[in-house]
Formats: C-alpha cells, sequence, structure tokens
C-alpha cells in the first residue's frame, strides 16, 4: 500500500567539500560514498563563493554519456559551449537541461557577479536504459520563462523549472524520470505544503535558513543539508522564526535500471563504461568547436 499524507525524513547528508572540474570548489552531498546515488538522481553539487580564486579554473572541455545535468543558477554567471555548436551563457534565475544521451563534449566555465558571487547548482539525473544512447540535447531555460507559484496564501514560494504544480507546467519537456523541481521560499515562521508523486523519489536540499520537514515530530534541517525523503504524497516544510527558509526540491521516478558510474559517465554495465571512455579517446564523442 502506497503511503500517503507527509514525507517524513529518511535520511540526512550534509554536503562535503570537494574540488572537480580544473579545479572549483563544491558542496557535494549526493554522489559520494555517504550517497552513491538516489535512483534517478546521480549527483547533486552546490557552488558557492565570492572567491573567484575557488572557481574561476571553471570546467574546461570534457565528455558526458547516458546522464543528463541540470544546472540552476542564483547567482553569478556560467558560460557553456557544446560540440553540437551551443554556446551561450546562464545568469541568476536560469535553467540548464542537457541530456547527454549517446555523448556530448562540453564546457562550463563560471564567473562571479559584480562582487565576485557565484552561486548554483549542478543535478545529474540517469537516463533509462532504452535512452542511454538517445541524440543529445539541450534546454535552456530563461529566468523570465520560470513560473512563480504563490504557496498556501503566501506562507511561501515557488519556482517550477521541471514538473507540474498548481496546475502550472514548466517549459521542460520530454524528460523521461517526469520530473517535479521546483526552488522554494518559506516565510519566517510559515508552513508551506507541496504535493508530489507518490511513486517518485524525492530529495530536499538546503540552501539558507533553518526549519522542520515531515510530519510532528518534525525533522530539523540547516543549510546545505540533503534530505532524503520516505513515503507520502506531499513535502511539508515549515521555518524558523526570524529568517526564510530555501531550498531545492527534486523529485523523479526511480528508473530501477542498474547503475555502473566512472567520471563522467553513468551506463548499465562496465563494458557500457569501457567503450564510453574508448570512444572518448578516439574522438567518438563529439569535437570541441573550431
Amino acid at each position: 500500500m502506497t503511503p500517503t499524507g507527509s514525507r517524513p525524513v529518511a535520511r540526512l547528508v550534509e554536503a562535503r567539500s570537494t574540488v572537480d572540474g580544473a579545479g572549483v570548489l563544491l558542496g557535494r552531498s549526493l554522489g559520494s560514498r555517504a550517497l552513491p546515488d538516489a535512483d534517478p538522481f546521480l549527483l547533486l553539487d552546490e557552488f558557492h563563493s565570492d572567491r573567484p580564486e575557488d572557481y574561476l579554473a571553471g570546467f574546461p572541455w570534457h565528455p558526458h554519456r547516458g546522464i543528463e545535468t541540470v544546472t540552476v543558477l542564483l547567482e553569478g554567471t556560467v558560460a557553456h559551449g557544446d560540440s553540437l555548436g551551443n554556446a551561450g551563457v546562464i545568469g541568476p534565475g536560469d535553467l540548464q537541461w542537457m541530456t547527454a544521451g549517446d555523448g556530448i563534449l562540453h564546457q562550463e566555465m563560471p564567473r562571479g557577479d559584480a562582487e565576485g558571487r557565484l552561486w548554483g547548482l549542478q543535478l545529474w539525473v540517469s537516463l533509462p536504459r532504452a535512452l542511454k544512447r538517445c541524440l543529445p540535447r539541450y534546454q535552456d531555460i530563461d529566468a523570465t520563462s520560470v513560473p512563480t507559484i504563490v504557496l498556501d496564501e503566501g506562507a511561501g514560494s515557488a519556482r517550477l523549472y521541471a514538473g507540474t504544480l498548481a496546475r502550472i507546467r514548466s517549459p521542460v519537456s520530454g524528460v523521461a524520470a517526469e520530473p517535479l523541481l521546483v526552488l522554494v521560499r518559506v516565510e519566517a515562521g510559515r508552513t508551506v505544503r507541496i504535493p508530489v508523486p507518490p511513486d517518485h523519489t524525492v530529495l530536499l536540499y538546503t540552501l539558507e535558513g533553518r526549519g522542520g520537514l515531515g510530519p510532528e515530530p518534525r525533522t530539523r534541517i540547516g543549510p546545505s543539508t540533503l534530505a532524503v525523503l520516505g513515503g507520502g504524497t506531499s513535502v511539508e516544510a515549515v521555518a524558523d522564526l526570524g529568517a526564510p527558509f530555501r531550498f531545492l526540491l527534486a523529485a523523479g521516478r526511480p528508473i530501477g535500471d542498474p547503475i555502473v558510474r566512472a567520471g563522467p559517465f553513468a551506463m548499465n554495465t562496465q563494458a557500457e563504461i569501457e567503450e564510453a571512455f574508448a570512444d572518448w579517446r578516439a574522438g567518438r564523442i563529439g569535437r570541441r568547436p573550431a
């Protein structure tokens, strides 16, 4: 029988500092030894700094296969380019949903704002076996196209990046995991309830402020912490008095396929991983634009 009601917290994972790319300082909560994956989600990184030396080296040209990468920016900018000829800059409030599929070569080079601040999140989502080798594509969503939804008569608000909430659909389409991805702000001392599909994996990553999650007695949670939620049909969050509570909520339909990960690739077997590395070395996963 499917559980109903507010989802309890099943597990908390604090983001741990790590370095990736050419030397970018990150906080990683998913995709580490503490929590390797949460089907269909494979990785969650937060990059948050006002020190350019923490991020300017960026993520030079590198490949992906078998996954989707989702980038949400809060402060600063990230310039990107890929082997399909796409190029541009994402800024505060923008979303980039990249389906790597059969393989893509790209780069992501962050820059701070006028005060040197950079703040954003990147989430990796697995693709089902039948789509691991699909054609790659980008969905770039400008901040002005992202719907903002008022929650519980003004108790909070949600920026809807993917999925449907309050009968409003996001601009993102054609994603296998049928995700719900929202950036939520709960006003100080208020409570919000967000409906989620009962059969989806649900993650909540805190950005700022403190609050409680789930039914009474609520689980206390602070910044830079990932909550893996148990079964239920809604997410209930209450902000502490004194300051708003902000978090990213991600829900996705589990795929159920075996996952073998290595570096930028996530496939179903070790043989497929070895093939991906061989294709990369042979130049068969895209070419850098001239």
